[in-house]
């Protein structure tokens, strides 16, 4: 798949931070959240059956923009833009600062994930896998980002077979407060071999 990749400079026209754009597809977009004007939609989406993983069904708005004004404090938030539409929700994150790096031995480089996909209103093929090399290229970019770090719910089993196919490599289950997790860890060279082979 050929894709196109720019470095948009923050300015006071656009506070996009980077471009990915597939021919046939469309153009992808990272901003920084918006609290005011993206927190209606990020509440409708964790309040459906699908996102049960993200832990926020049954809040209120205000608890969700309560909680990622606290999500802030320790990582950096993006909405992901397909085409002129929000698609999904980035969390990224140092997981020495992060409640996983009770569990594992962290190292410089690390780089944590969170990310949640819009519901779908039409089906587009590959979608959300194409919306997960948009992150790791992401990610990647940052040449200090050395390996992304995953703890995805231990019954999360669509998100286990996307991160294998990422390159994503298994570790163990980690027993946290709140969830028995998947820790995986994913290389660039993990992320360009696996990008090779699909």
């Amino acid at each position: 798949m050929n894709s196109i990749i720019t470095h948009p400079e923050n300015d006071v026209a656009t506070d996009v931070v980077f471009v990915k754009t597939i021919p046939g597809l469309g153009v992808f977009e990272l901003r920084p959240i918006d609290m005011q004007s993206d927190i209606a939609l990020i509440h409708n989406w964790v309040n459906r059956d699908y996102a049960v993983y993200w832990e926020m069904n049954g809040f209120s708005e205000e608890d969700v923009r309560e909680t990622y004004y606290k999500i802030q404090e320790k990582a950096q938030v993006y909405i992901g833009v397909f085409n002129g539409n929000v698609a999904f929700l980035l969390e990224c994150y140092d997981p020495k600062n992060d409640i996983v790096g009770d569990y594992y031995e962290a190292e410089k480089g690390d780089k944590g994930m969170h990310i949640l996909v819009a519901p779908s209103e039409k089906a587009i093929p590959n979608f959300t896998w194409t919306i997960f090399t948009v992150i790791l290229d992401f990610i990647f970019s940052d040449a200090a980002n050395k390996r992304i770090v995953v703890e995805p719910d231990a019954r999360n089993h669509k998100i286990h077979l996307l991160n294998k196919r990422a390159g994503f490599v298994f570790q163990r289950v980690l027993d946290l407060p709140h969830k028995k997790a998947h820790l995986e860890f994913c290389t660039r060279n993990d992320y360009y071999k696996a990008l090779q082979s699909v």
